[in-house]
């Protein structure tokens, strides 16, 4: 199976209790420093696979890369960010979260890692506007000529929709009701 699980997928979702989240922390890099128990066991690794590891080592195949870019773009300007995310377990089980990453600052005011709480998602705002809007993502990821081809137009969706919808990527996501 190795370090990263199972390449299969296999089709079935996990879930957890609606008041119990899923806390993370990160490096600077991404590498995971601290895992709760409901992150370990919804994903299904022990915690010494995980530490020192990159965090996308549950980052499911469907997952627009184009939401990881956003993250990524909004953390490192030192802003927090809300969205729906779909994970890969060990075994290749999905599980979908509603993610708050925010960056950890040290008593200087620098960012040295950051921190994710994740919860239930609302299934409703899930299934009617999330999954078709990712399901758009990532048709236009995998139908250009190269990945990075794929993420610049995807990337250009999202941001058109933002500007259109005037709105940031935080504000389109409370306006789902989250």
């Amino acid at each position: 199976m190795g370090l990263y699980g199972s390449q299969e997928l296999t089709g079935k979702e996990r879930t957890f209790a609606p008041d119990e989240l899923i806390v993370t922390k990160t490096d600077l890099s991404g590498k995971l420093t601290y895992v709760n128990r409901t992150f370990l066991k919804i994903s299904d690794y022990d915690e010494d696979e995980c530490l020192g590891v990159q965090h996308n080592v549950i980052r499911h195949p469907e997952m627009p890369r184009a939401v990881f870019e956003l993250f990524w773009r909004t953390i490192q300007a030192g802003e927090e960010i809300f969205a729906f995310v779909n994970n890969r377990s060990k075994n290749g089980d999905n599980y979908w979260v509603l993610a708050h990453v925010t960056p950890s600052r040290d008593l200087s005011g620098n960012i040295v890692g950051y921190h994710s709480n994740r919860r239930v998602p609302e299934r409703t705002i899930l299934e009617e506007r999330i999954k078709p809007l990712y399901a758009e993502l990532l048709s236009i990821e995998r139908s250009a000529q190269s990945p990075k081809e794929g993420l610049e137009a995807s990337l250009k969706t999202v941001l058109g929709m933002l500007k259109n919808s005037n709105a940031t990527f935080n504000q389109f996501m409370f306006s789902l009701g989250i």
